[in-house]
């Protein structure tokens, strides 16, 4: 069984998303399962092994909604593109690489050993239309220690034709296929994933849902990201007052189908309400939708409405893993939009980005983000002493300068479900804490 103690500096988000620190205080992991936070450890716990990480910061991990695997070998290509002409451009070429299983293993070898480094313990993954691509890229994820979802991509319209699937039949089927061989897997679950309603034709959505009832899988796909896509959304769905609707009339839009929906950024009023009412989680791309010119999402205001919204790295339009440059630009952007086009929606804080990385991007995979008892022990020990300052900073300003400046290296070890990580000078490898594994 995983139990053991680890002691520093505590730091996480309470519901309300104020930050609750705790110095150099002990959290308590048994068996995989969160068993609280004190200032003095219990009795009861004092035989488990203690991992002393005084002084250091401790964070639950980061929770990425939304990420491209196949996309990871071409960051920081293409950024003077608008999105449709991007994936045209860019996007579609490198995907039909991971046909050929010997590209997509030395691939997904680089994303999965970069994923382990990251402060990221649970994410929300897109893969390709390939099946054997796409599980061993879950294979590799397993063998990392993330845990979350990968999807297999379907698009039968609107594609090259290298990579688009032959019928919204086969794809179906090969879907079915891949659900059923993924069933091997502990750590990483399918989700349903076509790419985005312009490349999925009407059968294949219909198909795609009698899937996801019958197998009882979350979804995931993007939503008014940019205005070309919406209007192109417009023609190609007549019938429905908004993108949204292009999902939710197939019943893979939240209430009994879990989903997350990347982007957001130009929802209408409409739309947002829907979101609101079935409880759609929003992967909030700030980066990518920099890149890629299409907008600035009115973040606040999905907050204020009690949205569930979290971060997503949205690579490979967005350049880097690090949800910690997720959070700075989610920051930066709203302070751009609050005094460039609508003062009425206040920029972020930290508390909300840091809470947004954690506790609110976690809930998509369950009790995740938080050291509270019952919460997944998901953490994640960075050490700042690499950022030094001429004098003693608290706990809290100490985390805001690691939202700012840090990057992987300041990660020395990682906990995921209790399993742990450990850096040594190679790098990280993996080290199970208090386990039989």
């Amino acid at each position: 069984m995983k139990r053991f103690v680890i002691k520093g500096n505590i730091c996480y988000s309470s519901e309300n998303k104020e930050l609750c620190v705790m110095k150099n205080g002990y959290a308590v992991c048994d068996d995989g399962i969160c068993a609280g936070t004190y200032e003095e450890l219990p009795e009861c716990y004092e035989t488990f092994p203690c991992y002393d990480y005084s002084d250091k910061l401790i964070i639950p991990g980061f929770a990425d909604l939304h990420v491209h695997a196949p996309q990871y070998s071409f960051r920081g290509l293409g950024m003077d593109l608008e999105l449709l002409d991007w994936l045209n451009t860019h996007t579609f070429i490198e995907e039909a690489k991971y046909q050929e299983l010997d590209y997509a293993e030395k691939a997904y070898d680089i994303f999965a050993e970069d994923m382990l480094k990251s402060p990221t313990t649970r994410a929300c993954v897109f893969g390709t239309i390939h099946n054997e691509a796409t599980l061993l890229l879950m294979k590799k994820l397993e063998n990392a220690g993330i845990k979350g979802f990968v999807g297999k991509v379907n698009m039968d319209r609107n594609s090259p034709e290298y990579i688009c699937e032959e019928s919204p039949e086969k794809s179906a089927e090969d879907t079915e296929a891949w659900i059923q061989k993924a069933e091997k897997f502990e750590n990483i679950r399918p989700i349903i994933t076509p790419r985005f309603i312009p490349t999925c034709s009407d059968e294949l959505m219909e198909k795609l849902s009698v899937l996801q009832k019958k197998y009882h899988l979350p979804m995931q796909s993007h939503l008014s990201e940019n205005f070309g896509e919406i209007q192109w959304v417009h023609e190609l769905c007549p019938d429905t007052r908004f993108y949204g609707e292009a999902y939710d009339k197939y019943g893979m839009f939240g209430k009994r189908c879990p989903t997350v929906m990347a982007h957001c950024v130009h929802s209408t009023e409409e739309e947002i309400q829907l979101i609101k009412k079935n409880q759609v989680f929003i992967a909030h791309c700030p980066e990518s939708n920099t890149n890629l010119s299409s907008g600035v999402a009115p973040v606040r205001k999905y907050l204020d409405l009690g949205i569930k919204v979290g971060l997503g790295s949205d690579v490979a339009a967005g350049s880097s893993l690090s949800m910690f440059k997720a959070m700075t630009m989610a920051i930066q952007c709203s302070k751009l939009r609050w005094r460039l086009s609508d003062q009425e929606l206040t920029p972020l804080k930290v508390e909300e980005v840091f809470y947004m990385a954690t506790r609110g991007g976690g809930e998509f995979f369950g009790k995740v983000g938080a050291f509270e008892k019952g919460y997944e022990f998901d953490a994640v020990v960075i050490d700042d002493s690499n950022l030094r300052h001429p004098q003693e900073l608290g706990i809290k300003d100490r985390l805001e300068r690691m939202i700012y400046l840090a990057d992987d290296r300041n990660v020395i070890a990682k906990f995921v479900n209790g399993n742990g990580f450990l850096r040594d000078k190679d790098g990280i490898k993996r080290t199970f804490f208090g386990g039989n594994q």
